[in-house]
């Protein structure tokens, strides 16, 4: 085993302290092996023994004897090899114990362990899953399941996902006409002869029979302490962002209503399409081996959303509203998402996100990375001072139970004499197929300057409002007005 003394400079004090990548032991312990095996489970460090909590070297008895029987010991209770180096500080010796970073997962004695900041915690049985996965480069997504079949997929789910991928253009016509098992081994939701859990969590009518947080889980609060009234989102991960954001649309946010001469004008204290790509992000990046589901809390002037997944590293909070690489937890379920023209693939959402927020004039949500990630969007200032003139006139825009509509939903029958709320993006659009029907995603995206991804969305909110329909086939089809708004 590799022993070297080496001399340093006078000085009792290492000049060094407690970290992720250092630790100060007095004395050896046969204990202390849980903390060469946490550094090989995390990033690698160093173990100093004769050393106190301060940094000042104690030294160590026998330390000859200790250098030959640590290796030994690491050796044969983890099966790793780590430098033993002999130091000395004046006429104080003492050891540093270099851990290498493993690219395989570390037990010591059956149990697994990993660093903390300073601190060595034993990894509970989910962790333990993360760090096999991530040491053979799998991500939980990717994990074949045993016991379903694509006779077991959710038919709705299925269509959705054909309807949506080829309005979007990411799927042809026939593709989408291969059968439901070509079709998974086409999204690369097959090994072997399973399907992968991308598959039960996209398509499959009950996910939570495997995995216990594969819901979303909605409440009003009239205060902190007052809740009103509940939901519970259930079924396939695709279906579940319509069923949500048909819910809280129509029965937790109540949209104020005003009129500019006749026209009545009706808007939401936050934007819908800001909120969609807030829960997109949500679903997609979820750690679903945590099994809590991802909630959300709505007051009278604001969300509060919160999802079980930590931010990955490459990624900080302050760089989410400014070009930031896209690293999905999950890229099977993104896929899926992405596919079917929910998402894009180059970490765009957050900018949809303030786009979105700028063309209402509503605003930025705040994020907080800390035990998960945390949403907060509040009411804009708009929406403040027409709730205010409400309160005034006798109204009010909080919710109760017994005001709620009985068969909530997001497309009401368009009037013709009502005056449907368009952002600019939506303007500019209806207003090039009030000129030509037979302009193409791809000449619409040009004319606005947006992506095609961009004029395909809100194509699709403007088809969703009445006011436009698609005649015929994408290819050789047109588009025609069915109300001038």
């Amino acid at each position: 085993m590799p022993r070297r003394k080496l001399l340093l400079k006078s000085g009792i004090n290492l000049n060094k302290e407690e970290s992720q990548n250092v630790e100060f032991k007095e004395s050896w312990q046969d204990e202390y092996l849980k903390w060469i095996c946490a550094f090989a489970n995390t990033e690698g460090g160093s173990l100093f023994i004769g050393v106190d909590d301060k940094g000042n070297v104690c030294g160590v008895k026998d330390i000859h004897k200790k250098s030959e029987d640590i290796p030994n010991k690491i050796r044969n209770t983890m099966g790793i090899v780590c430098d033993v180096n002999l130091l000395t500080e004046g006429n104080l010796d003492y050891l540093e114990i270099k851990v290498e970073k493993y690219p395989m997962p570390i037990s010591y004695r059956g149990k697994y362990y990993k660093r903390s900041g300073s601190t060595t915690q034993e990894l509970s049985g989910v962790e333990v899953s993360k760090l096999i996965l991530f040491s053979q480069g799998r991500t939980w997504d990717s994990i074949p399941v045993p016991g379903i079949s694509a006779k077991c997929l959710d038919s709705d789910a299925i269509k959705l996902f054909k309807k949506r991928a080829v309005e979007s253009c990411r799927l042809d016509e026939k593709s989408a006409k291969i059968s439901i098992q070509n079709l998974m081994q086409n999204l690369r939701c097959v090994e072997g002869d399973y399907l992968t859990r991308t598959a039960m969590m996209c398509f499959h009518p009950d996910p939570e029979n495997w995995v216990a947080g594969a819901y979303i889980k909605v409440a009003y609060f009239a205060t902190e302490a007052d809740l009103l009234f509940q939901d519970e989102i259930h079924g396939p991960l695709l279906t579940q962002v319509e069923k949500a954001m048909d819910l809280i649309f129509s029965k937790y946010m109540k949209a104020l209503i005003t009129y500019e001469g006749i026209h009545r004008q009706e808007f939401f204290f936050f934007p819908p399409d800001a909120f969609r790509e807030l829960l997109l992000n949500a679903i997609v990046h979820k750690d679903y081996m945590d099994p809590t589901p991802i909630q959300i809390k709505i007051y009278a002037d604001s969300i509060w959303m919160w999802n079980p997944g930590n931010m990955p590293q490459e990624v900080r909070v302050r760089d989410l509203f400014r070009k930031h690489v896209s690293k999905p937890r999950n890229p099977g379920i993104a896929n899926i998402f992405f596919m079917s023209g929910y998402v894009e693939r180059w970490g765009r959402g957050y900018y949809n996100i303030e786009q979105a927020c700028a063309e209402t004039n509503s605003k930025l949500p705040k994020v907080k990375a800390s035990g998960g990630v945390t949403v907060e969007c509040f009411a804009s200032d708009k929406y403040n001072a027409v709730a205010s003139k409400w309160k005034l006139d006798g109204k009010s825009p909080e919710l109760s139970p017994e005001n709620l509509p009985v068969n909530p939903t997001v497309n009401p029958t368009v009037n013709p004499t009502v005056k449907i709320p368009l952002n600019k993006t939506e303007r500019e659009i209806f207003s090039l197929i009030q000129e030509n029907g037979f302009y193409t995603y791809d000449e619409i995206a040009e004319k606005i300057g947006r992506t095609r991804d961009t004029a395909y969305d809100n194509l699709r909110k403007l088809k969703e409002k009445g006011l436009i329909k698609r005649v015929g086939a994408d290819k050789n089809g047109h588009w025609e007005i069915v109300s001038e708004g």
